[in-house]
């Protein structure tokens, strides 16, 4: 049985779910992590920019952000980004940027040991 996240959205509990039960099997904290977060009120998690992106992570890095992605700011570096939304401007500046935007639930089946995985909150 699913454990009751109190999320409307039916595919937000569905992957809260899913990060649950790999940070147990795999023995992964980043994915309990990204957990915790993703269940948190939408008033308690801050947007993270593209912007933030450019001055945070390194090239060629994989970052998750637990949340949205918004287009404020430029991008130059190559990056995979895995978000559980994003605007699309902001997907189109990782995209030109030459980096790519997947979705929490493509990044936890090519990494289910979290390996090599930054979260960026």
């Amino acid at each position: 049985m699913a454990r009751r996240t109190g999320k409307g959205n039916p595919e937000l509990a569905r992957l809260i779910g899913e990060l649950r039960r790999a940070s147990r099997i795999q023995h992964a904290a980043l994915w309990g992590s990204v957990a915790d977060r993703l269940e948190r009120s939408r008033h308690q998690v801050l947007p993270v920019n593209v912007g933030h992106l450019e001055r945070l992570a390194s090239p060629e890095e994989t970052i998750v952000v637990a949340g949205k992605l918004l287009a404020e700011g430029s991008l130059t570096k190559r990056l995979t980004v895995a978000a559980f939304s994003y605007s699309g401007e902001a997907k189109a500046k990782v995209h030109a940027a030459g980096g790519q935007a997947i979705t929490l639930h493509d990044l936890l089946k090519a990494r289910p040991d979290g390996a090599g995985v930054r979260l960026l909150a």
